[in-house]
């Protein structure tokens, strides 16, 4: 069964840094678009940042300057690195695998979500 499996996340206090790492099962981690949503207590899940299967990215603007995607297709394995965080970022995350290699496919695959909380 192809399927996401994310790691990191946790608690950290505002200012600091964390690093989520997605790994892929499935054999076309290299053609997809991949990325990282996430989703805050009574809010609707966001996009975070994306990667193309050639390294471009995009991020949504209240993370650019903090956040950096980043994959390893020899591993299978998307990267979420956070940096400068704050209590505002605290959300469930969840990486995906989009159905396309361009930035305007869909995700069709989703990881199971990990938390991650930021203190004041």
């Amino acid at each position: 069964q192809v399927q996401l499996v994310q790691s990191g996340g946790g608690l950290v206090q505002a200012g600091g840094s964390l690093t989520l790492s997605c790994e892929d099962s499935g054999s076309n981690f290299s053609l997809k678009t991949v990325g990282w949503y996430r989703q805050a207590t009574g809010k609707q899940r966001e996009l975070v940042a994306l990667v193309r299967y050639d390294g471009a990215t995009r991020y949504t603007d209240s993370v650019k300057g903090r956040f950096t995607i980043s994959r390893d297709n020899a591993k299978n394995t998307l990267y979420l690195q956070m940096n400068d965080l704050k209590p505002e970022d605290t959300a469930v995350y969840y990486c995906t695998k989009y159905s396309g290699s361009s930035f305007i496919s869909n995700p069709s695959l989703w990881g199971q979500g990990t938390q991650v909380t930021v203190s004041s």
